[in-house]
């Protein structure tokens, strides 16, 4: 990763990536260094303001899940620091829900990990949607339906696991055991 003074001498853009998996934040940042593009690597929330405040970052990638965090919030503290700036929400934890919510929070794109760096470079070139998006073959599964589910209630409780748990009958801990796993694929 490029120190944040190389970052600055590099001419726009600049990349800021957001992710609590330092791992894949670092081969994120490399490859997009190899493609000439400056970046900055946060790992949390904190981390990543501070370098939206102190350089002028053009274009974040930001993780869903940051540590114990929604990256939902980074959207609008991001915004309010450089109102410019392009954002990708990256995830793994992909759900209508928070895709919907990153949309009007002011991201350009969400996408699902895994995705490559040509999909993530040609996800912020794409400000205007897409009437060819191919639709899916089947509906949902039912697991995926109640993946679904779980993520607007907890959406709609502003992420409080107790309260999304009581207002769908369920225990918090199994909410909690619920939300560890994986959404299903379709």
């Amino acid at each position: 990763m490029s120190t944040p003074a190389q970052a600055c001498a590099a001419a726009a853009p600049l990349y800021l990536l957001v992710d609590d998996d330092l791992t894949f934040l670092g081969v994120l940042a490399r490859s997009l260094q190899r493609r000439g593009l400056a970046t900055l690597a946060a790992g949390n929330s904190a981390e990543a303001l501070r370098c939206a405040l102190q350089h002028p970052v053009t274009h974040a990638v930001l993780d869903l899940k940051i540590d114990r965090e929604s990256g939902l919030h980074l959207i609008e503290a991001l915004h309010a620091l450089r109102p410019g700036m392009a954002i990708v929400m990256l995830t793994a934890w992909a759900s209508v829900a928070t895709a919907v919510e990153a949309i009007k929070l002011g991201a350009t794109h969400y996408l699902g990990k895994p995705a490559s760096v040509d999909e993530i470079l040609a996800a912020f070139g794409s400000a205007r949607g897409n009437t060819d998006v191919p639709l899916p073959a089947a509906p949902a599964s039912v697991d995926r339906v109640g993946w679904e589910h779980i993520q607007k209630v907890l959406s709609d409780h502003d992420g409080n696991i107790s309260a999304a748990a009581r207002a769908m009958g369920m225990h918090r801990r199994t909410l909690q055991r619920k939300l560890m796993k994986r959404p299903p694929r379709d």
